[in-house]
């Protein structure tokens, strides 16, 4: 496009001098022809640029990352003239779109549109646009580009991928033995109370012992000590920009909800915690809450004042994760500090399995794993089967 720009330029130039050295109207007519040539394109540009109509939709704006829903976008010409070099500019970094290549140009007859029914993936959890992002018009003689960005573009929430696993490695031979004393404890109440735990239904409340000691207290089950599991995540935002952050928080997600369906189709129960707006917790007992908690992970927002070594100190400090057997912990940094909190856990007969996702060199750390404190790298595009 430089180059032609530079060739008319140089014709121009000459037919200047052709004026002052011969004169006539062939050379006046020559120059003036040359003149005009960048007018009309400018008029052009702009006649395509207040005709050209846009329109796109997706079906769902609710979607869940890596599943393609139905994408409709329209090109059309309301003017009585033709538009040529026509192209579109796509939001390609956390979205794809099928059979709608962003290099190819489109030519326009009057009235005229381009209509594609495709599918649109989006790559990452989280809310960002998708779709079209901007219009490219280029002149008929191909001096100049206009790139016109879509002021209204489609917003799509993506909800995270529900990733189901066979096994998990990193806990082996306990979930067995945790999976029949689940099941035992469905059927068979224990007298002996505890201290209520955010979570625990209203029916386990033991309201005479609550009366007695002042305090809430509820029923206890056979096989809750040492036998429950307990689900913490990272919720701090590590960055400003989309690329950096979309990736991490989406595997961080996708960890957590694989482990919860992992555990619910087992009739696992397990308490789940994260450092959102404060602590929040969740008890989810089998399938039937997975719904509820899978809208619960979608709904998380991340930020960047979050700090997952004091959720997971207030917990150890509290008690609140010595009842468990297993303990598992989503996060995207892991340091010495973070090693140094779970040692109670560990001279306490509670497993701690850390998945740390990063696609940075964490090996230092790995080597630090024992047969009850484990610690395993998760990469942002790893396929989490054979992984966790």
């Amino acid at each position: 496009m430089k180059m032609r720009r530079w060739i008319l330029l140089d014709l121009w130039v000459l037919s200047l001098a052709a004026i002052s050295l011969y004169g006539g109207a062939v050379s006046y007519g020559i120059f003036f022809g040359i003149t005009l040539i960048p007018v009309i394109s400018l008029i052009y540009l702009a006649a395509v640029y207040f005709n050209l109509k846009i329109l796109q939709q997706i079906d769902n704006k609710n979607m869940v990352c890596g599943q393609s829903v139905p994408y409709l976008f329209i090109l059309q010409n309301e003017s009585f003239c033709v538009f040529a070099g026509v192209s579109v500019g796509m939001f390609s970094s956390f979205s794809t779109v099928e059979e709608l290549p962003g290099d190819s140009e489109y030519e326009l007859l009057p009235k005229d549109k381009k209509v594609f029914e495709t599918k649109l993936t989006c790559k990452y959890r989280g809310e960002y646009e998708v779709g079209v992002k901007e219009i490219v018009m280029t002149d008929f003689f191909k001096l100049f580009r206009i790139r016109y960005r879509i002021p209204h573009a489609v917003k799509a929430q993506v909800l995270p991928r529900m990733t189901r696993v066979t096994r998990l490695d990193s806990i082996g031979d306990f979930i067995s033995p945790v999976q029949r004393e689940s099941l035992r404890e469905q059927s068979e109440a224990d007298v002996v109370v505890r201290d209520y735990v955010a979570g625990d239904a209203v029916k386990q409340i033991h309201w005479k012992a609550t009366a007695r000691e002042q305090k809430v207290k509820v029923r206890n089950r056979i096989g809750e000590e040492k036998q429950g599991i307990s689900l913490l995540w990272d919720t701090r935002r590590y960055s400003k920009e989309e690329r950096l952050y979309l990736p991490v928080e989406d595997k961080i997600l996708e960890t957590v909800v694989a482990i919860g369906i992992f555990l619910a189709d087992r009739s696992i129960p397990f308490m789940t915690y994260c450092g959102q707006k404060g602590m929040v917790t969740e008890q989810v007992r089998g399938i039937n809450d997975f719904d509820r908690f899978y809208k619960n992970v979608s709904d998380i927002c991340f930020d960047e004042s979050e700090d997952f070594s004091r959720l997971l100190s207030v917990l150890t400090d509290g008690g609140n994760l010595y009842g468990s057997r297993i303990v598992f912990c989503v996060l995207h940094k892991i340091d010495e500090n973070i090693l140094r909190i779970t040692e109670e856990l560990d001279k306490a007969g509670v497993l701690v399995v850390f998945y740390v996702v990063t696609d940075e060199n964490i090996e230092n750390f790995v080597r630090q794993s024992t047969e009850r404190c484990k610690v395993i790298a998760v990469s942002s595009d790893a396929k989490l089967e054979g992984t966790l």
